[in-house]
């Protein structure tokens, strides 16, 4: 069995050709079926159980075109495109920004100082979600919130590849319809995996030889996402998303504790 190549290496994260192949690809078809089922869940699901064994950056860069994809058809799906987009211009411009410093973290020489931000990313996203944590944000404030929450969710995009927090509890916040929400939330993410894609590139971590490793990822994720939605009548959501999010609290929980005390 071959040795994995030099680029998939960092200390106490090496794996065989095969292995990684297999993890990767359980990743990608967990995370679909997670998707499938509840709509949500792709980017941390998939880099949260990758970043267990490779590290955080070659994760980050195959959930590129995967999240692209899934990502682009939920911001197009809708009425509200271009309203979306003029009413959100300041947070996606923030996202931008702020991906071009956090990439920095993810590309470091250090990368527990990556895990440790993912381990913590996952571990706040999980718990907003288990408490069902909800607030309210009125027109007035919006103004200046939008581009403080697009900087720090870029930041944490870069950082982590993970562009969640703090954009959905923050988006779930303005009152939008169920539709205007999938619709902003595809719109952040995409903007978001862009930039990251786009950071990546220019830091040497997304090239074509891991632009096509991105796009194979693309066939366990579909698989995962088409058994999700077939087994959906079979599971409750709710519940279904419980789980999801202690697993998460788990994952995330895990990582912090291996970097702090291991």
């Amino acid at each position: 069995m071959a040795a994995i190549p030099a680029q998939y290496q960092s200390k106490g994260q090496i794996l065989e050709v095969n292995d990684y192949t297999l993890v990767v690809g359980l990743a990608f078809l967990v995370a679909g079926f997670v998707k499938g089922v509840t709509g949500m869940g792709l980017p941390p699901i998939a880099i949260g159980l990758m970043a267990v064994v490779v590290p955080p950056v070659q994760a980050a860069a195959l959930i590129v075109v995967p999240s692209m994809v899934s990502n682009v058809w939920q911001m197009l799906v809708g009425p509200g495109f271009l309203q979306a987009l003029r009413r959100f211009s300041a947070l996606l411009i923030m996202v931008c920004i702020g991906a071009a410093f956090g990439v920095g973290v993810l590309t470091g020489s250090t990368p527990v100082y990556a895990t440790l931000a993912l381990g913590l990313v996952l571990f706040v996203y999980a718990m907003l979600g288990l408490f069902k944590f909800n607030m309210h944000v009125n027109a007035g404030n919006e103004r200046w919130a939008s581009p403080v929450v697009g900087g720090l969710t870029g930041f944490l995009a870069g950082a982590t590849g993970v562009s969640s927090v703090p954009s959905a509890p923050y988006m779930n916040s303005l009152g939008m319809s169920k539709d205007e929400l999938l619709q902003a939330l595809g719109l952040v993410f995409t903007v978001g995996t862009f930039a990251l894609a786009v950071g990546l590139y220019f830091k040497g971590r997304f090239e074509l030889a891991a632009a096509w490793e991105s796009t194979l990822c693309l066939i366990p994720t579909m698989a995962g996402v088409l058994a999700g939605q077939k087994c959906r009548t079979l599971i409750s959501a709710e519940t279904f998303k419980t789980v999801f999010f202690v697993g998460l609290l788990a994952l995330g929980g895990y990582m912090i504790v291996r970097v702090v005390w291991l």
